[in-house]
């Protein structure tokens, strides 16, 4: 899977988001009703760098995986950064932006959940 191809996965899901910050932040953030659950570094040297939130478990055993780190500033909070998205197993990748996904969505209100259920 490719950063474009990454990309619009992140975009398919019910509510998703696409959000470009600029400096000093220079991220490309994927939200669902406001709750970031993954997003891309838009500068150098980082640039295509993505992270996404995992559960605690997961945390341990993906930073041990070579090319897996805690992403910074987050990675108390059960982030990690995939340094080259193109070289990680597609298949777990989407599982892993899915879960995220699906934390952030059941963190909003059941109302809101329901809304975006309601806007497939």
């Amino acid at each position: 899977m490719n950063v474009s191809q990454l990309k619009k996965f992140c975009l398919g899901f019910p509510g998703a988001s696409e959000t470009l910050y600029s400096p000093p932040g220079n991220f490309l953030a994927y939200a669902v009703g406001g709750k970031t659950f993954a997003y891309f570094k838009t500068s150098d040297p980082e640039r295509w760098r993505f992270s996404t939130r995992v559960s605690p478990d997961r945390f341990i055993e993906l930073t041990d995986i070579p090319g897996v780190k805690p992403a910074r500033y987050r990675g108390r909070f059960h982030w990690i950064t995939i340094v080259d998205v193109s070289s990680f197993p597609a298949t777990y990748l989407r599982e892993l932006v899915k879960e995220s996904y699906l934390r952030a969505l059941s963190s909003l209100t059941k109302a809101r959940q329901l809304a975006i259920a309601k806007a497939r």
